[in-house]
């Protein structure tokens, strides 16, 4: 009894955590929509069975080890599906069978094996349990049991044959290094996360999972068309799956194809629309594409779903500047600046706003803070050089600072961005190179018109004129 009351605390505690994973996996994983309602009583049992198996083998030959392993296909008609559960129950008649010559030993070990695995053999559905019915980390606490009873069994054997022990120690060691050399090596598989995956797909090349992870990966390297390639594949493996979708639209308005972009996000947001990244990402398709006020309704979606989301508050500000809500946008982005105050776009986007509602001084700070963040931004480069050229605020004007601002944009784009360009013209004036602010403008208006950006081919011919005349530009309608 008073064992007993030792262990009971601990068992509470384990139940109670146990319960609140049951919980989050059901309310917050999605089990309780995607996996819970596709495995019968009799199908979680086949699968526990074969599970059990799975990691007693992993234990004693850890051959073919991957970090997610081929989902197996159960189907209660198929008899083969059935010899799992037969073999475990042949292992329990065996054990008890052999109990006298063994003692109780084995059987401990068993249901400590057993026992310790349950949570995650299938009778409680798992996240996880959508692309895969086994792991190795699942059962890192449960191998105890197998391993102190095969450890025991070698003490016994060594205290038996007592004149054989050097020999019985030696292969000990000789197992353990070699254990200890397959680990080293296994462990080369989680140095970078895109060996994990790679390798992941070489061992199940089914693996859906391992293709949009992948994807992940190469889309932060800027790898568009490779991140493209592998979430098709996830998709052709998987085509309900939203993450995919999602992730699939962001990868292609990166690339420029909003039209399909718009049309994945729509079918992630669809697909959940509780969730607030796809929300974001339809929102950010629609603006690129026009559809303003569609976008905005997302942005606000995904700001009722999640109000701390900086992303969403971002977006909602790019927005609204854009629509010409000019106070509504400066405070969404006022906001956002809260949630992430070193996010150096959401200053640029602030100090547009700021500027376009006649208060530049407010501007200049954002800009330049928004430089301190990210020295290399093109349009922070270009609209702080804009603002410094072109002001009608005497004291906000500095020619000189505003040609080695437009001048690092233009060797950053090579030369081949209009509003750079058209930049960088208006800083020549302003510091009185009139003859450069022509050329310069003139090669801005040049390349306006090849790409067919004919109004501003009409304010730069203006511009040209005021240069002509020895007068530098002055701004009234603001620039973006």
């Amino acid at each position: 009894m008073r064992r007993l009351m030792q262990i009971i605390p601990f068992v509470v505690l384990g139940i109670g955590m146990g319960l609140l994973a049951v919980w989050w996996e059901r309310y917050h994983q999605g089990t309780n929509r995607e996996v819970f309602p596709f495995l019968s009583p009799l199908e979680r049992i086949l699968v526990a069975s074969r599970a059990v198996w799975f990691y007693l083998s992993k234990i004693f030959w850890p051959s073919n080890l991957t970090f997610i392993y081929p989902r197996w296909n159960i189907s209660p008609a198929h008899l083969l599906d059935y010899i799992w559960l037969l073999a475990g129950i042949a292992a329990c008649v065996a054990i008890c069978l052999l109990r006298r010559y063994f003692g109780r030993s084995v059987e401990v070990a068993a249901a400590f094996f057993v026992t310790t695995l349950s949570p995650v053999l299938g009778f409680i559905m798992l996240f996880t349990f959508r692309y895969t019915f086994v792991a190795d980390h699942y059962q890192y606490l449960a191998c105890i049991g197998p391993i102190a009873l095969v450890s025991a069994g070698i003490f016994t054997l060594a205290d038996k044959f007592a004149q054989y022990c050097a020999i019985i120690v030696s292969a000990a060691l000789l197992l353990v290094a070699s254990l200890g050399t397959l680990t080293w090596r296994q462990a080369a598989t989680y140095t970078e996360i895109e060996t994990l995956w790679r390798t992941t797909l070489a061992r199940n090349p089914e693996c859906w999972m391992a293709h949009t992870n992948i994807g992940l990966v190469l889309f932060q390297r800027g790898q568009i068309d490779d991140a493209i390639a592998h979430y098709r594949s996830a998709l052709q493996m998987q085509p309900d799956w939203w993450d995919a979708e999602y992730n699939l639209g962001t990868a292609l308005l990166g690339k420029g194809q909003v039209d399909e972009a718009i049309l994945h996000c729509e079918r992630a947001v669809g697909m959940r629309p509780t969730d607030p990244d796809a929300q974001v990402s339809l929102g950010d398709a629609l603006l690129q594409k026009g559809r303003i006020d569609e976008a905005i309704a997302h942005y606000q979606k995904a700001m009722m779903l999640r109000p701390d989301y900086f992303l969403a508050r971002y977006g909602l500000g790019r927005a609204l500047l854009q629509k010409g809500e000019l106070d509504s946008a400066i405070q969404v982005c006022r906001s956002a600046l809260l949630l992430r105050p070193s996010d150096a776009d959401c200053h640029t986007t602030l100090a547009i706003a700021l500027d376009e509602k006649g208060n530049p001084a407010e501007a200049l700070q954002h800009y330049q803070k928004a430089l301190e963040l990210a020295p290399r931004s093109i349009p922070t480069l270009t609209n702080l050089a804009w603002l410094l050229a072109t002001s009608q605020d005497a004291s906000l004007r500095n020619g000189r600072k505003a040609i080695e601002l437009a001048g690092q944009a233009d060797q950053l784009v090579g030369g081949t961005n209009t509003l750079v360009l058209r930049t960088l013209a208006a800083a020549y004036a302003e510091n009185g190179e009139f003859a450069r602010a022509i050329w310069t403008a003139r090669s801005a208006m040049q390349l306006a018109r090849m790409h067919g950006e004919d109004s501003l081919a009409m304010d730069l011919d203006q511009q040209i004129a005021l240069y002509q005349l020895g007068m530098p530009y002055r701004e009234t309608v603001k620039h973006r």
